[in-house]
């Protein structure tokens, strides 16, 4: 192997592991279909592998299933083999199914020495699944890779095999499982690599913005952080036409030239979108204001492939709404918004792990979370249904969204109606816990805490897994519920006024037995309906403001959905989950915890197993 002075750390680990005699089978797991900076220049992973880190061998080959098998370098047979290999090279060229390329590249490696084997997409060859469900060709792949690790011919010979895949949970556990396979992992991009990478492409970028773009271009992997920023080809703009293009709509030297270099990449008309071109344009506009939108669109751009890359199991959340739009709520928002300034002080150690949102449909659990995003300044990722009935694909579809996750740093997770994507999972082959147990063990990793926050929302948080919710995943619970005076109405309704732009003449405390207290006890959802239908109301009587009659006639017309038990049943759970007393409202927090069980008792006899 070529100099190790040359190679990323993951490569420096495959090499220490070989020269090591750990195995000579490896599974290169992760990254795998990025690129890799060597000697200036953005080199694939493979092709990094076969030119740079396995130079010294004699004999290197590719495979997979799609183009066959190709040399990159071709040896001599080994002295004193007893096994020809006349026609094993053209075998090789111009077969393509694993059923006949396999034993061929064991013909090879039995009557060579110094080989090097890489097979990508490996878990096409020998896909994971039951033995009884695989086809023959299949476990045969299986058996042979599975031989290939125990073989002493091939150790003796310093021949090596690397088996390249995104996801290890879609190989055959037979080969992950095997202690003579060694796993190593290619990371995503760190922000310093990241930074190279925007330098490499883009020279012309000032330092201050490489280290900004760096920053933004968080959880993309190099090839496609060299998409956005790559220049265009030479036959279709050049520097200079585009610079001129830019001077053609802002006028300034100086400015046209930064944008000429931050801008390339992009079409014109996303250049003329950004600048304003039907606009004039002002000279005295501070660049830090047009660079920051030249980071808003790339930010754009990152999201859309990365949730394309995830094949829609997350989205990003860019909420419009922070703790100004929330009304009441004084003692959750307290917390959040200190807990917000720590994050952004970069106060780990008083930052939960995760945090869990519980109480009664409609008392702003997903509001509050998505305003909580927007004061902390963090990226927020909800995590969409992953859930899938073909084999091994929810855990890989878990292993995907983590390793983003993992990449983006400084992230709100956020995982609505948990007791449905964590709960228990009825005769689904042990899938709910297997995705249970990887999402407890990355959730419990101290690394992440102020990086990585989870916020779980539920209104059944009996129906979680118990250890998930314990101190070091969900260290802070936080019980929402439905306004339990009138003069806790008030600002939910004034809220709900500002939210929705809706001009009103309403003194809601001269009003407050008339109009607030019929509506005590309603969710934040019912509130919300009605004040949506007593403007329809004002509108249709050509009135600009909305009036205390009109609003009381919404209130009289509306005829909210109840379930007293199972609400009562499902507060009486969020205040079990409480971390303190002060959280929960007098009716609950002046009762003994003793009257509390027995009431949650007696509503489980009468509610049973409904949902």
């Amino acid at each position: 192997m070529d100099s190790p002075t040359l190679f990323p750390p993951w490569a420096e680990e495959l090499r220490r592991r070989y020269l090591r005699g750990e195995a000579s089978l490896f599974i290169l797991f992760g990254n795998v279909h990025d690129s890799v900076i060597h000697r200036g220049v953005l080199i694939g992973v493979s092709d990094f592998l076969a030119q740079v880190v396995l130079a010294k061998k004699k004999t290197v080959l590719r495979y997979n299933v799609s183009t066959g098998c190709r040399f990159v370098k071709k040896g001599k047979p080994a002295k004193g083999s007893v096994r020809g290999d006349v026609n094993v090279f053209e075998e090789l060229l111009v077969q393509r199914t694993p059923a006949r390329i396999l034993p061929a590249i064991e013909r090879l490696m039995l009557s060579h020495d110094n080989v090097a084997a890489l097979i990508d997409y490996v878990e096409m060859v020998a896909p994971a699944g039951d033995a009884a469900f695989l086809s023959e060709q299949d476990r045969l792949a299986v058996v042979t890779l599975q031989r290939w690790s125990l073989s002493p011919q091939f150790e003796s010979s310093d021949n090596i095999v690397i088996l390249m895949t995104e996801a290890p949970i879609e190989l055959h556990p037979k080969i992950v499982a095997n202690p003579r396979v060694a796993a190593v992992q290619v990371p995503m991009p760190d922000r310093a690599t990241r930074r190279r990478v925007v330098e490499l492409v883009n020279p012309a970028i000032e330092d201050e913005w490489v280290d900004k773009l760096a920053e933004v271009t968080a959880g993309l992997k190099s090839v496609q952080i060299e998409s956005i920023l790559r220049p265009r080809p030479a036959d279709e703009e050049d520097a200079e036409t585009r610079f001129r293009f830019i001077k053609s709509l802002i006028g300034n030297d100086g400015r046209a030239r930064k944008f000429a270099a931050l801008t390339q990449g992009m079409a014109r008309d996303e250049i003329q979108e950004l600048i304003g071109v039907d606009a004039p344009s002002e000279p005295d506009e501070p660049d830090d204001q047009r660079f920051a939108e030249v980071l808003h669109l790339i930010g754009r751009r990152k999201r859309e492939i990365i949730e394309r890359e995830c094949f829609g199991l997350i989205e990003f959340v860019d909420p419009d709404h922070d703790f100004s739009m929330v009304g009441g709520m004084d003692e959750i928002k307290e917390q959040l918004l200190q807990l917000a300034r720590d994050i952004r002080a970069g106060r780990r150690s008083r930052v939960p792990m995760g945090m869990l949102f519980t109480g009664p449909m409609g008392t702003g659990k997903t509001f509050v979370a998505e305003a909580f995003v927007k004061e902390s300044g963090l990226t927020g990722i909800k995590l969409k249904n992953f859930r899938s009935k073909w084999v091994g694909a929810t855990e890989s579809n878990l292993e995907k969204i983590l390793d983003v996750v993992r990449a983006i740093g400084n992230t709100i997770v956020i995982i609505d109606e948990g007791d449905r994507s964590l709960g228990a999972g009825d005769g689904d082959g042990g899938t709910t816990s297997r995705v249970i147990a990887r999402l407890k063990e990355f959730m419990s990793d101290t690394s992440n805490r102020g990086r990585v926050l989870f916020i779980i929302m539920t209104n059944r948080p009996d129906k979680l897994d118990i250890d998930i919710k314990r101190a070091g995943r969900l260290d802070r619970k936080i019980p929402f519920f439905y306004a339990q005076s009138a003069e806790q109405v008030e600002p939910v309704l004034e809220a709900l006024f500002r939210k929705h732009c809706i001009d009103h003449n309403i003194e809601f405390s001269d009003h407050r037995k008339r109009l607030l207290h019929p509506i005590v006890g309603y969710s934040n959802a019912d509130l919300e309906a009605i004040v949506l239908m007593a403007a329809s109301y004002a509108a249709n009587q050509a009135a600009e403001l909305v009036s205390a009659e009109t609003m009381m006639r919404a209130i009289a017309d509306y005829l909210p959905s109840r379930n007293a038990e199972m609400l009562e049943y499902m507060e009486l759970l969020a205040v079990f989950e409480a971390s303190n007393r002060r959280m929960l409202p007098e009716k609950y927090a002046s009762v003994s915890v003793e009257q509390l069980q027995a009431r949650l008792g007696e509503l489980e006899l009468v509610i049973g197993g409904r949902r």
